[in-house]
């Protein structure tokens, strides 16, 4: 008998986990369309145009009348000079106007850079010089704030619109605004007729959003995302994962979104709601309370959050009802998974992916059954690659492939895998497409990933790796602990090494009544000497990015500046 083969990463183990309860899910996708974003809304308005598209606070629009104004700005924005391939940038909260500005660029051809509302003027101007983006749409409270910009950009037009962020918020006393290139957003919906001709583009080629990210070092990097990018991966996961229950969620579902939309899993959900003509309830991400309320009126099919949410739902009412809950952007701890189910009688979806990759490469479908009532078998992790893509787990020094179960750096391939980092196509790839994730994470024997760590998170321990990320799961695993985070600070006593220490919020019961020592010996016996950390703080807060991840960053900053304060280190 001849040796048994020995499978690798391109044998896709994962193909055989391809089913939601009974009903087996399609291996592929393929052939994708290639079409221009705009063409979802087109579509949907054409399907349901009496279908209630975006609620906004007590605002809501249906998708003839989304269109009609997506329509109207993309003829203004043509009339204001700009063309296919003009990168026009937006500074908008969570709000309809997001989603105009949004497809109107895209009918027109041009690009979208979406820019946090958190960004300082600094922020801003080393994003808009990047992208060359010379319009910005903005809400009118950042018009300073774009001024100020304005002193070291040129700006040639900017449009600006009222916003509100919660239902009792008093909108500013709007002075008009006279300065030459400056447009409110109502005065163009009622001078301009929609364009009835949609921008012929190569969906392929041509970039349809620049989001800007980190990446995993240095300045924020604009990612080109083509039109095929997006809507290839939207049809990737949202399309094939629910391809079992469409008959009862196209044109009738509704999803609450309580992500920031200009951020890329919010963004993402946008065009997937889109495509699928679904009710989105748009919402501020930081106000939890009024996300459960809309949550409990609506009992909506589908909500979308991170971590910190489901962190805070677990306080909350949440009700027990058949919803199906997605986590992303940043990793989901088990132990609050298995609380989460608890309370609300459902399990928790996860999602993985990146600015990079539109937002998503795998998605955790195991607990679709059990939403749906097929009470499958649940795991935990981030799930499996999306139909299409490949994942495999590398050795991060050598780019070699390594064993099934063995932990090393997350490569993605796919056909959402961004064009480059701009302006440059293949920038940020290697040479045969792969996408280094820049996250620590393994596969187990059913083709499930998990991750680990952030590469740049790894704490050096005399040269010992502690992943933080599992660290901090088992930290919350503790009755007492809310929310947890590990980082390394330098080590006063071994130069180039770091310790470890662990930032902790209590449950409001606990407050009070755990020691820093407790935390410690609940570590003690889970993980090796060298990764229990030498110092455990308490916060009654502690700080989370835009996307609401733990900031780990700011909490290494903080930390680093303390020691130098006290000169223990230079």
């Amino acid at each position: 008998m001849g040796e048994e083969k020995k499978l690798t990463y391109a044998d896709k183990p994962w193909l055989k986990s391809y089913s939601v309860g009974p009903f087996k899910l399609k291996h592929s996708m393929e052939p994708y369309p290639k079409i221009n974003v705009y063409n979802f809304l087109e579509e949907s308005a054409t399907k349901f145009p009496d279908n209630i598209a975006c609620i906004y606070l007590e605002d809501e629009i249906t998708y003839k009348d989304l269109k009609l104004k997506v329509d109207k700005l993309a003829n203004a924005f043509i009339d204001l000079g700009l063309k296919k391939g003009d990168t026009i940038a937006s500074v908008l909260p969570s709000c309809l106007e997001f989603i105009i500005v949004d497809y109107a660029v895209m009918k027109m051809g041009a690009i979208h850079v979406p820019l946090s509302i958190l960004h300082k003027t600094d922020d801003l101007i080393h994003e808009l010089k990047e992208s060359n983006a010379k319009t910005v749409f903005c809400s009118y409270r950042r018009l300073d704030r774009i001024k100020e910009a304005n002193n070291e950009v040129e700006i040639e037009t900017v449009i600006h619109t009222p916003t509100r962020l919660f239902p009792d918020y008093k909108l500013p006393d709007m002075k008009e605004v006279s300065e030459q290139g400056y447009y409110s957003l109502e005065e163009l919906l009622e001078k301009y007729d929609p364009l009835e001709k949609t921008i012929e583009v190569d969906p392929q080629e041509d970039i349809a959003l620049l989001p800007f990210t980190g990446g995993t070092t240095g300045l924020p990097k604009g990612t080109m995302l083509t039109h095929y990018n997006i809507t290839t991966n939207v049809i990737q996961l949202m399309h094939w994962m629910f391809d079992p229950l469409k008959v009862g969620i196209i044109g009738k579902a509704a999803v609450v979104i309580a992500v920031p939309i200009f951020h890329a899993y919010g963004h993402f959900t946008i065009h997937s709601c889109i495509s699928l003509g679904l009710k989105m309830f748009l919402m501020d991400p930081r106000d939890m309370v009024r996300i459960v309320e809309v949550i409990k009126m609506n009992r909506p099919f589908m909500v979308t959050g991170v971590p910190a949410h489901y962190i805070r739902f677990l306080q909350l009412d949440i009700p027990k009802a058949p919803i199906f809950y997605l986590s992303g952007a940043a990793p989901m701890p088990p132990e609050l998974a298995d609380q989460f189910e608890q309370k609300t009688g459902v399990p928790m979806g996860e999602g993985y992916g990146a600015t990079e990759t539109c937002a998503a490469c795998t998605v955790n479908i195991s607990p679709l059954s059990k939403v749906t009532g097929f009470m499958a078998s649940k795991k935990n992790g981030v799930g499996v690659p999306l139909p299409d893509t490949e994942v495999k787990i590398v050795d991060p020094e050598t780019g070699e492939e390594i064993p099934f179960g063995e932990s090393g750096e997350i490569w993605v391939r796919g056909p959402q895998v961004m064009k480059g980092y701009w302006p440059t196509p293949g920038n940020g790839l290697t040479d045969d497409k792969w996408l280094p994730m820049g996250d620590i994470g393994r596969m187990d024997e059913d083709g499930y990933f998990y991750i680990e760590d952030r590469i740049k998170d790894m704490i050096n321990v005399s040269g010992n790796k502690v992943y933080s990320r599992v660290i901090d799961d088992i930290l919350h695993e503790h009755p007492a602990v809310s929310v947890a985070g590990v980082i390394g600070i330098p080590d006063t006593e071994r130069p180039g090494s770091e310790r470890v220490k662990a930032f902790i919020t209590l449950h409001k019961e606990f407050e009070g009544k755990v020691s820093e020592q407790d935390i410690i010996n609940h570590l003690k016996d889970k993980v090796k000497p060298y990764a229990v950390p030498k110092h455990v703080e308490f916060r009654n807060d502690l700080p989370l990015t835009l996307a609401m991840k733990l900031f780990k960053r700011k909490l290494r900053t903080e930390e680093i500046a303390k020691m130098k304060e006290r000169g223990e280190i230079k």
